[in-house]
């Protein structure tokens, strides 16, 4: 299963170019997502350029530091087969912009996040539904 995961707001708090403090519970539920083998796909807005220096390259290295594996970034090499798309194709979707998706506001966030004690179970289920 593929999975497309935003940073700010969805990882992290929004604090961009910054890397704000981890969602509650985030990394927790991308580390059980990548156990139960889904493949996560980094879908961010982040970009390394002249603009704003190296902000991928950081969020990439914070992750790495937080133990999360990822597939891809912005991309998923295993549609080029198929498709010339650049939209990831994915399974599911986590961002705190997506419709729908549960957000919570920790205190002294900037503003709300995805609510992972909500998505992470749900989404755990399909993947071990599509496992079977």
């Amino acid at each position: 299963m593929y999975i497309c995961v935003d940073f700010d707001g969805t990882i992290v708090d929004h604090r961009f170019p910054y890397i704000g403090d981890p969602v509650p519970l985030a990394i927790q539920w991308l580390k059980r997502w990548h156990q139960l083998g889904a493949r996560l796909i980094l879908h961010t807005m982040r970009s390394d350029g002249a603009r704003h220096g190296t902000v991928l390259s950081e969020a990439l290295s914070w992750l790495e530091e937080q133990g999360v594996i990822l597939f891809a970034v912005n991309e998923n090499p295993d549609q080029k087969d198929w498709s010339l798309s650049p939209k990831p194709f994915a399974h599911i979707y986590v961002d705190d912009s997506a419709f729908g998706c549960p957000l919570v506001h920790p205190g002294g966030f900037v503003r709300p996040c995805v609510d992972w004690s909500r998505v992470g179970p749900v989404v755990e289920e399909q993947i071990l539904a599509a496992g079977q």
